[in-house]
């Protein structure tokens, strides 16, 4: 039972994922553990993830652990209909398609939380608040989920301040082996792949502002400077402010980043970070794009309002020309520009990140008898470092091993 684009195109996502499962030696590892164990017989697991082959490959790894697989995306343009088409293919229930509507989106949450599922994985938290306002019937059956983001997390987080959160989150975002790698290392490199691969426009000598130096901004910030790019951060912590300024960027409020970007990129998890005052300060040709996971960051309905013409540029830019004349464009409908207009991290570093969900959705599998008393739930520590010494492994590289008098000497 799946609901797709087009089954035809399944040869094509075929080829993709097979690419991406050579590059991801952690999910194959864990596959063949899997395959093995079998830890999710008889456990539905509905996951609402970016829907391209990484992904993908995280779903097979799961069904070959045994278990039954409802699959949808978290982002209506970051799913590729030849990868839905290649999961379909195998027998899994696959419930989305490229540039889906809202309504279809939630339609196909809809699906994939309807047979009651077991365990959840989510990015963002939609599926999860779709689950706690509409199927309080199948909340008694939920083990227990993972969440992927910053963003979803501080959704879980509010939840649970609500006593609202109705069974236990893993905040998988915070392991060592996502945050660390995934939100630096993964979102500096894919932003810039989307942007590039979008205006075939140059970033050495312009200037980048980049709203929030979480783990993301900081990655954003480190791949513009190595870029040649004059770098601007925006930020609302003070300690995140000094941070930025003591690794060599300049540090405004936005009001005052606006006169100067050429290149906009917000990765906050707020809203309304770049709105209508921000725009009519910005200079002809301004361009604007979003890596935070909701395409609330930059206000686009009040760029669509102030606008007296916009007008497609080309594929996935759109223009606006505001009432003082200037131009500014707009990447990929202000969604995840690393996704909505590429192919989203590198398949190397979602290895980490989809290793830490797929041995914390077994963890909360072979836990299912517990009763814990918080909702959020830590990555256990065992599979932050089982991670990341087979990562280590895979890039054939050591350790050094404490001596007995080493361990003596630090523990007593």
């Amino acid at each position: 039972m799946s609901d797709i684009k087009d089954m035809a195109l399944a040869p094509a996502g075929r080829q993709k994922i097979d690419w991406v499962k050579r590059n991801m030696p952690l999910l194959r590892w864990i596959e063949a553990t899997f395959a093995d164990k079998k830890p999710f017989v008889g456990l539905k697991i509905a996951l609402s993830v970016h829907l391209e082959a990484k992904t993908a490959y995280l779903c097979q790894v799961l069904a070959a652990g045994g278990a039954e697989m409802w699959v949808t995306g978290s982002n209506p343009l970051s799913t590729q209909d030849d990868v839905a088409a290649a999961l379909a293919a195998q027998n899994l229930h696959v419930f989305a398609w490229h540039n889906a509507t809202q309504e279809e989106y939630e339609r196909h949450m809809r699906a994939v939380l309807a047979p009651g599922p077991h365990i959840i994985i989510d990015d963002g938290g939609d599926l999860v608040s779709l689950l706690h306002a509409e199927y309080p019937q199948h909340i008694a059956n939920v083990i227990g989920g993972c969440e992927e983001t910053t963003t979803g997390i501080l959704r879980l987080q509010a939840l649970a301040n609500a006593h609202a959160l109705a069974f236990p989150m893993i905040r998988v975002n915070d392991a060592d082996c996502k945050h660390l790698f995934d939100n630096r290392y993964g979102t500096g490199q894919s932003v810039f792949d989307g942007i590039d691969r979008t205006t075939n426009l140059i970033i050495a000598g312009k200037t980048v502002v980049v709203a929030g130096y979480g783990w993301c901004g900081k990655g954003v910030a480190m791949r513009a400077k190595g870029l040649g790019a004059n770098v601007i951060v925006t930020e609302i912590d003070p300690v995140k402010g000094i941070e930025a300024i003591m690794e060599g960027f300049t540090l405004l409020p936005m009001a005052e980043a606006a006169k100067t970007g050429d290149l906009f990129i917000t990765v906050t998890g707020c809203r309304d970070v770049i709105t209508a005052a921000h725009f009519l300060l910005m200079k002809d040709g301004a361009i604007l794009c979003n890596a935070g996971h909701f395409d609330v960051e930059v206000d686009v309905r009040a760029l669509q309002a102030i606008a007296v013409e916009a007008r497609a540029m080309r594929h996935n830019i759109m223009g606006y020309r505001l009432p003082n004349g200037n131009w500014v464009h707009l990447l990929a409908e202000g969604r995840l520009v690393n996704l909505a207009a590429g192919d989203g991290h590198p398949a190397e570093i979602m290895d980490m990140s989809f290793a830490i969900q797929a041995l914390s959705a077994q963890w909360l599998a072979d836990h299912r008898n517990d009763d814990f008393d918080a909702k959020l739930l830590p990555v256990p520590r065992e599979i932050d470092r089982a991670v990341a010494l087979q990562k280590l492994r895979a890039m054939g590289r050591g350790l050094d091993v404490l001596t007995a008098a080493q361990e003596k000497y630090l523990h007593g």
